[in-house]
């Protein structure tokens, strides 16, 4: 360490936002820039601590050398901060942005005072490094003639393909929407991400070689069947987008939509398309409820303010969670814990333990939303149900509702189905140690073998399925090699 004394020295200093009264009227990202030297004061708090938490399993899935980086921007050698950061994570750009950084709950200097603000550093190394220009093409020093294509253009399909590709196959990206990106491009809010940052990380892979092909819904207007013939490997980083649903009733009224659909609408707004005014998701001047507390819901919440809601709500099943870490997830878990976010900061109505049980409407439009309060129950078996509070019932004018309460796993129709894929009892795909699915050749990572989970486990997911074709593609240049047989010409 280059200062051993700093975390006495320096108290814990995070990013500002920018004021409320200015960002809810644009959609850049609400943070300010933040000094060389405010990073390189948080960069001498990381502690001489012998075992790091913070980048071990429990602290950070893709294993980042935080200590060692940490204390390269405090000595203020940024470039090699880079390449050790570069090392263990292919796009630090997002995880600085997204990840709700575990790392830091896991931080030593977190038992007796607050954590080093690892992600705001993270940021700030990549974001300097594409400024400075040393961010440029990795290219595979031989081509290997093996094709690779990977379904799903998120975090796990583009780690897997940069990887995969940088060891030189021929890597083809299928993404069924308009642009690259998965998530990042279209389930992120600008104000969380702007777009620059997903193009200037694709830019550097279509330079390194990588084949993105757009507007392919694999298993619809390309059968799987095609895809086993003409690639050696399969990577399905398809996501877990079937969600979890509000089987009420009232739920086909108009103006009561899936958050991802509302998301999705908006981001491509901002990208210049034009939305049908017929199907047109707006909260411009509505009386708007958010259904789910999680980073799903923050964002709608954000967006609602950014269009110009006149009134928000946000209500959660689960009862509140304590002010500080609760016992049941001591040091070095992620905490249980109540946070706000800058959209709570924006401003927001909050409700826990609030079951929504119907909606009623007028001329086929939601009016009002019908719940109860409700507190948990635990059976023997260890399994909650939620009983409602006598006399809590309310009702609340409501013109527009989004439902963001998670995901329930991968989208089951269509290629998973037509390959006969198995999944696991939480309808997940099912693979082997090598991340490989029961069908020869065909791997699976990220969300779609996961469960919906966090950007920095679907990078680490993309990479290890990276690991695990790599062997199979050896064990199958062996074998062809011992038959005497060529590997597959990439004409």
């Amino acid at each position: 360490m280059g200062d051993v004394k700093g975390f006495l020295k320096f108290q814990r200093e995070g990013p500002k936002r920018r004021p409320v009264a200015e960002r809810v009227h644009d959609w850049r990202e609400f943070y300010e820039p933040v000094s060389d030297e405010f990073l390189q004061r948080q960069g001498a708090r990381c502690m001489d601590c012998g075992v790091p938490f913070c980048q071990g399993y429990t602290g950070c899935p893709v294993q980042n050398m935080i200590p060692d980086w940490n204390d390269l921007v405090h000595r203020g050698r940024w470039k090699n901060a880079l390449r050790s950061l570069h090392m263990t994570n292919n796009f630090p750009e997002f995880t600085g942005r997204l990840c709700p950084a575990p790392c830091e709950s896991a931080c030593v200097l977190g038992i007796i005072d607050q954590p080093v603000s690892i992600r705001n550093i993270e940021q700030n190394i990549i974001d300097r490094g594409f400024s400075e220009g040393w961010v440029t093409p990795v290219l595979p020093e031989q081509e290997s003639g093996f094709k690779i294509a990977i379904v799903g253009s998120g975090p796990a399909g583009l780690a897997a393909a940069q990887q995969l590709r940088r060891n030189g196959h021929q890597v083809t990206v299928f993404e069924k929407a308009d642009r690259i990106g998965g998530l990042l491009r279209y389930g992120i809010p600008e104000f969380k991400m702007e777009k620059s940052v997903v193009d200037r990380r694709l830019a550097q892979m279509e330079e390194e070689g990588v084949i993105f092909k757009t507007g392919v819904h694999v298993g619809r207007d390309l059968a799987a069947d095609a895809l086993l013939e003409q690639f050696d490997a399969i990577l399905l980083a398809t996501g877990a987008e079937a969600p979890r649903e509000l089987p009420i009733p009232g739920r086909d009224l108009a103006g009561i939509h899936l958050a991802m659909d509302y998301l999705t609408q908006q981001n491509k707004r901002l990208a210049g398309d034009s939305i049908d005014p017929a199907v047109s998701i707006t909260a411009h001047g509505k009386r708007v409820v958010i259904i789910g507390g999680g980073d799903t819901g923050s964002d709608c919440l954000g967006t609602a303010h950014r269009q110009g809601a006149i009134e928000a709500y946000q209500f959660e099943i689960l009862p509140q969670p304590p002010p500080h870490r609760a016992k049941s997830t001591p040091w070095p878990l992620w905490p249980m814990q109540f946070r706000s976010s800058h959209a709570h900061e924006e401003g927001c109505q909050r409700e826990w333990s609030i079951a929504t049980q119907s909606f009623t409407g007028h001329d086929g439009s939601v009016q009002k939303l019908n719940a109860v309060r409700v507190e948990p129950r635990t059976d023997g078996n260890g399994r909650t149900s939620f009983e409602e509070i006598p006399e809590s019932a309310f009702e609340l004018n409501v013109d527009l509702v989004l439902l963001a309460m998670g995901f329930t796993g991968p989208v089951r129709e269509g290629l998973i189905s037509n390959l006969g894929i198995a999944l696991t009892a939480r309808g997940t795909v099912a693979v082997d140690e090598n991340q490989m699915t029961n069908v020869e050749g065909v791997f699976a990572a990220g969300d779609a073998k996961r469960g919906a989970s966090l950007i920095v486990w679907a990078i680490r997911e993309g990479r290890d399925a990276a690991k695990g074709i790599e062997r199979y593609l050896k064990e199958k240049k062996q074998k062809n090699v011992g038959e005497g047989r060529a590997v597959r010409s990439q004409t």
